[in-house]
């Protein structure tokens, strides 16, 4: 496979603001495929206090090739102030699954 895969990690303060923000990374070739999960509880210390929070969690999928460009995207569409962007490779899975992602995330078309 020649291209490497990731997973990016962000939170979102609700569903719909993550569906709308996945929906335009995916529209634009930025990632492959975003998963989102609609209710995670977050705990974390913002500005010196311990916060808590319900927030929508999202899975994308995309090539490392990618991953400057989708970080300066999500940043400039994200509603938070330090948004939570977190990138782990991806070191198996399936390959055909694999390169589709690698497939899906190029250059728009």
């Amino acid at each position: 496979m020649a291209e490497r895969v990731l997973l990016a990690l962000s939170t979102f303060p609700d569903a719909e603001i993550a569906r709308r923000i996945s929906n335009q990374l995916v529209s634009e070739h930025f990632a492959a495929c975003a998963n989102i999960l609609p209710s995670v509880k977050s705990i974390y210390r913002w500005k010196d206090k311990i916060e808590s929070g319900n927030e929508t969690l999202v899975l994308f999928k995309l090539c490392e090739d990618r991953q400057s460009a989708f970080q300066d995207k999500l940043r400039s569409l994200h509603p938070y102030d330090v948004p939570e962007i977190i990138f782990v490779p991806v070191t198996g899975g399936l390959p055909e699954y694999l390169q589709w992602v690698a497939e899906n995330c190029g250059q728009a078309r």
